[in-house]
């Protein structure tokens, strides 16, 4: 086992328990909740097998299933971003990078790595409310859920990676 492995089965347990014990009792105005554990999809390296990707995805969506009684929609959810993660990389990484860059806003530029972040962030929420709604009969409540939720969810990884690059 690697450095990286360890380092990603850490990380891994911590946005799992800041979501189940804090992170999903937030709910903002009725609307926006923060689902921070979609960062760790974000944060996989370019190198990473894809079939490692979709795993580690379904893994944490699966474990966030499990204590948040979200039957299916969390890892379905992940295990499309764990699907779209590397091409949707690929469009902001240089061309000339190294096979395990990390995105970061230090890798990426700060403009680049904020782009990959709000598609990523925004598909994630679009196929999460979706599956969790299943109709567009009341599709005010679901645009507010689905916007507001990715606009918070951005915000605290804006707020984690500036507090990161700052140590």
């Amino acid at each position: 086992m690697n450095l990286n492995t360890v380092r990603n089965i850490i990380f891994f347990f911590i946005l799992l328990v800041a979501q189940v014990l804090v992170l999903n009792h937030i709910h903002l105005f009725g609307y926006a909740t923060p689902l921070l554990y979609v960062y760790f999809a974000l944060t996989l390296r370019r190198g990473t097998p894809r079939w490692a990707v979709l795993l580690w995805c379904f893994a944490m969506g699966l474990a966030v299933d499990i204590f948040s009684s979200t039957p299916g929609v969390a890892s379905a959810s992940m295990t499309f971003v764990g699907l779209i993660q590397p091409y949707v990389l690929t469009l902001f990484a240089p061309r000339d990078s190294a096979d395990d860059l990390r995105p970061s806003p230090l890798t990426l530029g700060v403009s680049k790595y904020v782009n990959y972040m709000i598609i990523i962030v925004l598909l994630y929420m679009l196929s999460f409310f979706s599956l969790e709604a299943f109709n567009l009969y009341n599709w005010t409540q679901w645009a507010l859920c689905t916007v507001s939720s990715a606009v918070l969810t951005i915000v605290l990884i804006l707020v984690i990676e500036n507090i990161r690059r700052k140590r």
